[in-house]
């Protein structure tokens, strides 16, 4: 198989940037693209041609294996700008770790991680001109893999493309958001593909996510599949409860994933000497610390949405509404953890990476 090393990658620069027609104040999430993308793919067991190009459309064979067997893995990383100019990336080994983590439990070929580096670094330096400096802007990266042989029989692909294409992107939600607990619907289940960022999971929660969103509510915390009893995650991110001061949240299985974010905000709150319980929770404790007054938190982490305050939660059609904190944990990690990212602070865990 070729190694990472022996690898070069082919550039093809736009002749024109497209990005004097970007409204960089009113953007939505995920809906603009910057100018290049890089894809590299994997015929006859190894990865070749890896390229950087114009962004731009596809051609694949409608009988591809991901329309057919969805066979995808994804990852979500960001890119910040700091005041000075400089580009950083946040903790990208993690990434480059899970979604071959993903791919392997999706029987697709991992792709080597120094190629990867080297084609992120290339692709963001390339259209660093679309990180725009200040709180709450990045750049949002999409890394992903998909299965494009051209066969429509239910088996392993023997083709597969990688791809990273890039997003300029402003705070993914604002404000507050309330919650729907799930009773009847699972975001995984035992033994199943819960861990990997897989395409499906993300497609299967949509139907339920617009049913909670028909009652007003803008998530879905998830619960498990057995016996629903449990709190998983909330919508497409980790979800946290404070109880008091302690902090706590599902424990990483193979139904759960784990978050580059969930990682970073559990560090934070061990450096501040704040308890952390990595444990199952169930909804009648949170059901009634709600009553009793000792809930004081619930916020959402992940990579698009950083930290998201949850202030009120919906179960068995009763809404526990959730005052707003003094010194919430949510708002204090929020601005560590933005503050490291773009390099306003220092970086006690080494988790900045300078764009070389």
């Amino acid at each position: 198989m070729n190694s990472s090393n022996t690898l070069k990658i082919n550039i093809s620069k736009v002749d024109k940037s497209r990005i004097d027609n970007v409204d960089f104040n009113n953007l939505i999430f995920g809906n603009v693209f910057t100018d290049h993308m890089f894809e590299c793919d994997h015929i006859n067991g190894e990865w070749q041609n890896p390229t950087i190009r114009p962004y731009g459309p596809l051609t694949i064979d409608p009988s591809a294996k991901v329309f057919h067997y969805g066979q995808a893995v994804f990852e979500g990383m960001k890119a910040f700008k700091d005041e000075q100019g400089e580009v950083w990336l946040f903790r990208p080994e993690e990434n480059y770790k899970r979604i071959n983590k993903s791919a392997k439990r999706m029987a697709m070929p991992e792709f080597p991680i120094e190629l990867f580096d080297e084609a992120l670094h290339t692709l963001v330096r390339m259209d660093s001109q679309w990180v725009r400096p200040g709180v709450g802007n990045s750049l949002y990266i999409r890394p992903f893999i998909i299965a494009t042989e051209c066969n429509v029989g239910a088996s392993v692909s023997s083709k597969f493309k990688f791809m990273i294409i890039m997003s300029p992107a402003q705070a993914y939600y604002s404000g507050s958001i309330k919650v729907e607990i799930a009773e009847h619907y699972s975001r995984s289940a035992n033994g199943g593909v819960g861990a990997a960022k897989a395409a499906g999971n993300y497609g299967a929660q949509f139907y339920p996510t617009e049913l909670a969103r028909e009652k007003g509510f803008q998530q879905v915390i998830w619960t498990d599949a057995n016996t629903h009893e449990y709190l998983e995650e909330a919508g497409t991110m980790n979800v946290f409860f404070r109880v008091n001061d302690t902090l706590l949240t599902a424990p990483i299985s193979d139904r759960i994933l784990d978050g580059v974010t969930r990682k970073s905000v559990i560090d934070l709150a061990k450096r501040q000497n704040i308890t952390v319980e990595e444990r199952r929770v169930r909804v009648s404790e949170i059901v009634e610390a709600s009553k009793n007054g000792t809930l004081k938190e619930i916020f959402g982490a992940g990579t698009a949405a950083t930290i998201s305050p949850i202030n009120g939660f919906s179960f068995q059609d009763k809404v526990y509404e959730i005052d707003d904190q003094e010194d919430s944990y949510s708002a204090r990690f929020k601005k560590e953890l933005m503050g490291i990212q773009q390099n306003r602070i220092e970086d006690p865990f080494g988790w900045r990476i300078k764009v070389k």
